[in-house]
This record gives structure tokens, sequence and C-alpha cells, in this order.
């Protein structure tokens, strides 16, 4: 099975392109749906261990915990050590188990996969891209503050540097259409690609 880690930075259209991947029968892991999921199960109590008072009805209190971490490099390394190897375990799972249903080809859906060292994991890299205008106008219609935007930014390697070393870009500016015909084009030219996995 060829393995794709799709990623890109905010607001450029990742979530859309891993639909249309879906869309076209791929299996599609979600980082950020896996995280949600171990704030509500196996991350609370570490993570509370390591933050406290920041969980509310046995859950991780998001807000509480991203006020706890934003700004905070030591604090945000300390929450990324035991939630990173959680999602690695839970795609892990996902992998043996579209590989068992015989999919041909899957997708890890993961915001920081250069960030993490994430590329050693997956055969090729797909980065969702849109000019940096476009970027910023999509995050404000969010309601995202020009400040909390600039503090995500920091966080995240430079889209240029994304580009630079994918194997495949979807340039998210053209519609939905115009991605969904880039999507069939990189599973058109997987097919004919060897595994790489390390």
């Amino acid at each position: 099975m060829f393995v794709i880690g799709l990623t890109g930075s905010i607001a450029m259209g990742k979530t859309t392109t891993a639909r249309l991947f879906a869309e076209e029968g791929v299996p599609v892991h979600d980082s950020d749906a896996a995280v949600h999921r171990l704030y509500e199960g196996e991350a609370v109590a570490p993570v509370e261990a390591a933050f406290p008072g920041v969980t509310k009805d046995g859950k991780i209190d998001r807000v509480a915990l991203g006020q706890r971490v934003l700004g905070d490099a030591p604090a945000l390394q300390r929450l990324e050590q035991i939630v990173h190897p959680l999602v690695r375990e839970a795609s892990a799972r996902f992998l043996k188990d579209a590989e068992a249903s015989g999919a041909p080809v899957a997708v890890l859906d993961i915001p920081l996969l250069f960030e993490t060292g994430g590329e050693s994991r997956v055969d090729a890299t797909v980065v969702v891209s849109a000019p940096a205008e476009m970027q910023r106008a999509r995050v404000l219609e969010r309601g995202v503050t020009p400040e909390r935007l600039e503090a995500l930014l920091a966080r995240q390697m430079p889209d240029a540097e994304k580009r630079r070393r994918a194997d495949f870009v979807v340039d998210s500016a053209h519609g939905i259409e115009h991605a969904r015909a880039q999507v069939r084009q990189i599973l058109a030219a997987v097919a004919r690609m060897p595994t790489r996995r390390t």
C-alpha cells in the first residue's frame, strides 16, 4: 500500500483536499480529529498531570490548554511529547486497517508533517498551497485575529519551504474542481511510484 502524507499551513485548503482524496475512495487519517478523540480519552490523564486544571467534565478543555501553551515553547514541547506518540499509534492502526481492507493508497493528513519529521513515515508528500494574501483573508474570515495568525505561522515551516520539499503541490487558489483534477493526477502518478517509507 502506498502512503501519502498530506500537509499545508493554516487556511491553505488542506481539509478540503483531504475530503477530495476521500471522495476518490482513498482512506484518510485526520491527525487533528485523532487529537480531538485523544483529548476525550487516553490523553486526558497524562495531559492533566502535565498541565493541572486543563480538564473539564473528564475531557481536555482545548481553550484552557491552548492558553497554557501559546507562546510557551517548553510547555508546547512537553504537550507534543505526550500527544505526538499517541497520534502516531492511532495512524499506525489506521494504516494496518487500510492495508487489511485492500486499499492501494492511504492518506495521512498531518498539519506538522515536515516539522515533526513525518515525511520519513510516508511514500510521497503532498502540500496544499495558496497565495499568502488569500491564506490571510481565509484565516481572518474564520474570526482568527492577526496576532493569533502570526503565532500559528511562527510554529509552521514557511509555505515556500514546504512546497520545495513536497513531491506534489495542490494549488487551492482556483476552486474545488481544479483541486479535484490535481488530486486525480496525483493518484495516477503514485500508482506508478515505488514505496519508500523507512
